[in-house]
């Protein structure tokens, strides 16, 4: 969605990169840049116009910091405003004290309430609660039903006592109490030990009195504890309107923003959540039910200023692969010896497959955007070419390639329904990655720290101090020569070194090196 944005605000600083003092001109020139490129965004003129004004008066001193180069201060205060119109600080559901904690969904039509719904219960599922999901929009055609069917997708329950309008004819005609509905449902959780009562109201083609009347009356009858208003993500300053209309005739708590995967402009999300005073809480990127999250201003901001979301991958990661197969795929790399085989390399690209769209994920890479070309032309079915190549391979080949000849590779060729070159890069390049990858590991064992015992220099030993005693020297010296703590061997003529005294049938003699010291005047006294 923001890939233009983006774009335009890399433009920008292209222009101020390399000058060691930037002048009030060369800072006009870029904001100017940045406006057009917000208000082709579509978002709101009064957020525009206070956020460059933010900008330009923190940058007027920029030059007196001496720990980044100005240009890069520009980026640090134009990232920091960004995160302050994207809410500041990331903002989590209020949970009541005392269960049922209720959450209701209000906006218009076509927004997503009833699909964000579904993703928000599996959100809460995961994270440990027991959420009910309430179909309290009878006047869209089958919107009870589509309820239904996410909760089922999701696993979790519906409360549906009335079945709604079920016709196109009748289409915006209530059938059933809305109001009764949602106040049933939050006895039914109170009763049936659900922890989150998930409120789904009916919407409308625009703002209307009878809509905000309904969605009033269903937020005077439960009390919930967010009122949460989902707004399309592509509507751009339409999106600001109706926020207003709602916050004047409901009150709301919070944003959560859908459709963020789309290719709209995306003024809502940097436009909502400053004109209003209310925090987005959530986003949805995708049509999948995982594809829902928290939403953190600082990471939006990051990914806007092409800086990537290195947290988000890691905490979907974290999420998705398998902590097990991992560390043992890691430890035959270590070891070595080819062990790390073309089957662990497949259950590593499934568990990359996981994370979403091999585009989506590179995209959230810092400097992505500069890949933006190579992204919008890669092909996602090359890891399915991949994966039916390593598939019609038999359990030996996929152990060691190295048995792979020429007849084995135009059989593998003909299951995969590839040829034989694919083929053959795909074992070349596996056998130059995992080399590669190896030869790192080896790098990073041998490190104090990452595994590995390190070079460290050998202490250097005590050394015991000598007895005067010639007897006991001797035992110390026979000590040494059989190593440190063992018991020394009787000493006889016949292995005793020529420094230890010389022990025979007619006593003992002195090392040549003792007898002068004995020999001399004193000694005989």
């Amino acid at each position: 969605m923001f890939d233009t944005l983006t774009d335009r605000f890399a433009q920008a600083f292209k222009t101020l990169r390399g000058k060691g003092h930037l002048t009030r001109e060369d800072i006009d020139a870029a904001l100017r840049e940045i406006r057009v490129a917000l208000l082709e965004a579509d978002v709101n003129v009064e957020v525009v116009n206070s956020f460059l004004g933010r900008v330009r008066e923190r940058a007027a001193g920029v030059e007196l910091s001496g720990a980044l180069n100005p240009t890069q201060q520009i980026v640090k205060i134009v990232n920091e405003e960004l995160i302050a119109i994207l809410g500041g600080e990331t903002r989590l559901l209020r949970f009541a004290k005392n269960p049922p904690t209720v959450i209701m969904l209000a906006g218009l039509q076509g927004a997503g309430k009833t699909t964000l719904a579904g993703k928000l219960a599996l959100w809460l599922k995961k994270n440990g609660h027991a959420p009910l999901l309430v179909a309290a929009d009878l006047q869209r055609p089958n919107a009870v039903t589509q309820l239904q069917i996410v909760g089922e997708r999701a696993g979790v329950r519906v409360f549906a006592p009335e079945a709604g309008n079920t016709s196109t004819v009748d289409a915006g005609v209530g059938v059933g109490d809305p109001v009764h509905v949602a106040l049933d449902s939050v006895q039914v959780a109170r009763t049936q030990m659900y922890d989150v009562v998930i409120i789904d109201t009916a919407g409308r083609l625009g703002v209307d009195e009878a809509m905000m009347a309904q969605a009033a009356a269903i937020k005077r009858a439960t009390n919930p504890d967010e009122t949460l208003f989902v707004v399309d993500a592509m509507m751009g300053q339409d999106a600001v309107t109706t926020a207003r209309a709602f916050e004047d005739g409901v009150g709301i708590d919070g944003v959560v923003l859908t459709k963020l995967d789309g290719d709209a402009r995306g003024g809502a999300a940097l436009s909502v959540a400053q004109v209003l005073g209310r925090p987005v809480l959530f986003a949805s990127n995708g049509e999948g039910l995982d594809d829902f999250d928290l939403f953190h201003p600082d990471r939006m901001a990051s990914r806007i200023l092409g800086m990537g979301d290195m947290l988000t991958l890691i905490e979907q990661a974290e999420r998705t692969f398998d902590a097990e197969e991992s560390r043992k795929a890691a430890e035959k790399l270590l070891r070595g010896k080819n062990e790390f085989t073309l089957d662990d390399f497949l259950v590593q690209l499934q568990q990359v497959r996981n994370l979403g769209p091999l585009s989506k994920v590179i995209g959230m890479l810092p400097g992505a955007a500069q890949m933006k070309g190579a992204l919008d032309n890669f092909d996602e079915r090359e890891v399915d070419r991949i994966e039916a190549i390593i598939f019609s391979m038999t359990p030996a080949e996929r152990a060691d390639v190295s048995i792979l000849n020429g007849s084995r590779r135009a059989r593998i060729a003909r299951g995969a329904g590839t040829s034989v070159k694919a083929v053959n890069d795909l074992v070349t390049r596996f056998t130059q990655a995992r080399k590669m990858m190896q030869n790192a590991s080896g790098l990073l064992a041998g490190l104090p720290g990452m595994g590995g015992r390190g070079k460290t220099k050998a202490k250097p030993k005590k050394t015991a101090k000598l007895s005067g005693n010639p007897a006991k020297r001797a035992q110390q010296l026979a000590g040494k020569a059989v190593g440190d703590g063992g018991a020394a061997p009787p000493v006889t003529a016949a292995t005793a070194p020529s420094a230890m005294p010389q022990f025979g049938a007619g006593g003992f003699e002195l090392p040549p090196q003792l007898a002068s010291m004995f020999d001399s005047p004193t000694a005989k006294r």
